[in-house]
């Protein structure tokens, strides 16, 4: 009797054990995974610095509309801009860190070194980036600062509690399969879209985003809000942790689980050595 992966190899047009679509995907997000994950520190760090800026523009046209309107659904929709400034500029932001540099890892197209690296350093330099960013922006538009206030109050006041929990849960996995929608078409319009949807959830949702909600909080403090940097940190140690899990869980290791056939394909060519290969 004829398997079921014979019978999808019968039926469709490639011969891979998943469809052709999956399989264009899974490939296009292993080599664009292996290349960041090639990266000079150099070139890592300097990402990073653009990416924390990056989403700084988002997190400013968030307070412009928030600060117009009080309307946080609206806000959230113009904080999609800074997810289509990192789209488009090829910037790195730590928690789009997930599915594709792991998939590239797991086909051994890259090593844990190489993904420790990017990790490391974008997370770093996600966080100065955006803190230099915050300074001008509160500088610019000191009329903010009760908008500030108000969105630190909510992170770090909220309290390590199971809504805390969920809330950290719901946003990485948010911003995991934002990138791997974005993967999954060529189509930059479509990306875009996807970029303001998932901005949509994770600002006006109020959902818990390490980079992102830490810009809030870092502007808070520049405009001399009473919160201050151990604040911040008892807030992003469990925030960071559960974006991570909520990232890996939820969506790269189900995504990992559905393409174990393509992987183990795709380690029989791979380097011996990803490190000295690259």
């Amino acid at each position: 009797m004829m398997s079921g992966t014979e019978r999808r190899r019968q039926l469709g047009s490639n011969d891979a054990p998943v469809e052709e679509e999956i399989e264009e995907s899974f490939n296009r997000i292993v080599e664009e995974g292996a290349q960041r994950l090639a990266r000079t520190w150099t070139t890592v760090l300097v990402t990073g610095a653009f990416g924390g800026m990056e989403v700084g523009l988002g997190v400013m046209a968030y307070l412009a509309v928030l600060h117009e309107t009080d309307n946080h659904l609206l806000a959230g929709l113009a904080f999609g801009i800074g997810f289509i400034a990192l789209l488009l500029a090829k910037s790195e932001l730590f928690t789009e860190g997930f599915l594709v540099p792991i998939a590239a890892v797991a086909a051994k197209e890259a090593s844990l070194s190489q993904l420790a690296k990017l990790w490391g350093g974008t997370l770093l330099m996600n966080l100065v980036g955006g803190w230099a960013f915050m300074w001008l922006v509160v500088q610019a538009f000191p009329q903010w600062k009760p908008e500030l206030e108000t969105g630190a109050r909510h992170f770090v006041d909220a309290g390590f509690n199971w809504q805390s929990v969920c809330l950290a849960v719901l946003g990485g996995s948010t911003i995991t399969l934002m990138t791997r929608m974005q993967q999954g078409t060529d189509s930059d319009l479509a990306k875009m879209v996807v970029s303001v949807a998932c901005g949509f959830l994770l600002a006006g949702l109020q959902l818990f985003h390490a980079i992102l909600d830490s810009l809030l909080i870092f502007g808070a403090i520049h405009a001399g809000v009473q919160v201050n940097y151990l604040d911040w940190l008892g807030w992003f140690g469990y925030t960071l942790l559960f974006n991570v899990l909520g990232g890996l869980l939820l969506v790269t290791s189900l995504r990992l689980l559905r393409n174990k056939e393509l992987i183990l394909e795709r380690r029989e060519n791979a380097p011996e050595d990803p490190d000295a290969a690259r």
